[in-house]
């Protein structure tokens, strides 16, 4: 347990930027439960989910680098959430995973080329003497603009993408999980979205964060 406590160069969480993400919740006397619940929310509303902005830079796959941006992807937002949650002392790590999603995706198959995404990331978390999955990618803006409910925390049952939409279409499915990470495998990470979209790779020629 020890090692998803730790802090490591993606996790930096004694960095001053964290820091001040999670200074309001030090010393609060709150349970972890509801530590665990206010930072998800934080963490899920405060950074608008972005995945049209993308670099392989491990720099760029650092908290404190996430922290210092507006938005995010869904493996950036998860880095922020897992640095927070570890520099508040609650065991955290990353969970990859590839899905599908059927709404509000024309954009996306147009720059990618599919509408599966992968490697999706997520957290997995330690409460309770359990571990249980949280999705912080979809901030409540965007939830309103799809037509879906925004995706809570109760601090006790995993809390993953939605499968119907408000209208009981179906919004997201799972189909592939890679399992969990300690860190950041960078490497798995490039790999997989190489061949998943090899259209977008002669974007990536001179390792630059790129806009699509």
């Amino acid at each position: 347990m020890k090692n998803y406590l730790s802090e490591t160069y993606n996790f930096d969480f004694k960095h001053k930027a964290i820091q001040n993400i999670i200074s309001e919740f030090q010393n609060a006397g709150l349970s972890e439960k509801e530590i665990a619940k206010m930072v998800y929310l934080k963490i899920r509303d405060g950074w608008r989910y972005n995945p049209y902005r993308l670099s392989f830079r491990k720099e760029h796959y650092k908290a404190s680098y996430v922290a210092s941006k507006k938005d995010g992807h869904c493996i950036e937002k998860s880095i922020l959430l897992i640095g927070c949650l570890r520099g508040l002392n609650i065991p955290a790590k990353l969970h990859l995973a590839k899905v599908k999603n059927h709404i509000g995706i024309e954009r996306f198959v147009e720059k990618f080329g599919n509408d599966e995404i992968t490697p999706h990331g997520m957290v997995d978390l330690f409460l309770n003497n359990k571990w249980l999955k949280v999705s912080p990618a979809f901030n409540i803006e965007l939830c309103t603009k799809l037509n879906v409910h925004p995706l809570d925390f109760d601090g006790e049952n995993d809390s993953l993408f939605q499968q119907f939409d408000k209208s009981g279409n179906t919004f997201m499915t799972y189909l592939e999980d890679y399992g969990s990470f300690e860190d950041v495998p960078l490497e798995f990470i490039y790999s997989n979205f190489k061949e998943n979209y090899p259209k977008m790779m002669p974007l990536f020629e001179n390792n630059q964060e790129i806009i699509i």
